[in-house]
Order: C-alpha cells, then sequence, then structure tokens
C-alpha cells in the first residue's frame, strides 16, 4: 500500500524518468510474432539451412508462411534469416516474391496495378 508523506497530498507526483521506465517495462521481443510458434518454426527451419539448401529451405518456409496468411508479416524475418545464412538480401526478397506468386498465382506482382494475365489460361 502506498500513502504520501504528510503535508505533500496536494502535490503533483513527478513523471517517471524514461530511463527508469524502460528498467520497469519488460523487454521488447526480437523473435518473429507473426504467426506465434509457427513464424518461429518457419524462421528456425531458415536459420538452420547449410549452403546448398538455404534457397530451397527459404522458398519452402516463404510457401508454408503464405499458404498460412503470414507471409507478409513474416518476411522480414524470413529474409534476415536468409541473409544470416548466406544469402544476398536481393536473392532472399527474390525468393519471397517467387513463393508469393506461387502460393498466390492471382495476386499481382505490382499492388495496385492489374495483373499483367488476367486470365493465364489465354494467349497474350
Amino acid at each position: 500500500m502506498y500513502a504520501t508523506a504528510p503535508g505533500t497530498a496536494h502535490l503533483v507526483p513527478a513523471p517517471c524518468p524514461r530511463a527508469l521506465l524502460r528498467l520497469l517495462l519488460p523487454p521488447r521481443s526480437t523473435s518473429p510474432t507473426a504467426g506465434g510458434a509457427h513464424g518461429r518454426g518457419l524462421v528456425q527451419f531458415v536459420l538452420a539451412a547449410h549452403q546448398g539448401q538455404r534457397n530451397t529451405r527459404l522458398y519452402w518456409a516463404a510457401c508454408r508462411a503464405y499458404e498460412d496468411g503470414i507471409g507478409d508479416a513474416l518476411s522480414d524475418a524470413l529474409v534476415d534469416a536468409a541473409v544470416h545464412t548466406g544469402l544476398t538480401p536481393r536473392e532472399a526478397r527474390s525468393t519471397l516474391a517467387s513463393a508469393a506468386r506461387m502460393t498466390h498465382p492471382q495476386r499481382s506482382p505490382h499492388p495496385g496495378l492489374p495483373h499483367p494475365h488476367p486470365d493465364p489460361d489465354k494467349p497474350l
């Protein structure tokens, strides 16, 4: 129980200093939260890749993420994991884009613009 010192009830409490507030709050999570444990599992799957399987593992994990509706939210964490294993950021982003196209073929490669091939069964 808290009480004010005698004769101080009329005083406004001072704000908590930011440095102290940071110590009182729980630490921010550095692990991906998108998809919860499933998202973390997909990122760990990519992190465990060795040379010769990095791109394949990233593609597989990205496909699962997009199929489960967490691909967009998990994409940064997947790219970071792939870069950690040795892929370049460009390679990783390209692989994620391929997974997004594969799992959502109707998705336009350029948001806001119509898909270049509205009916894939019709020749151009």
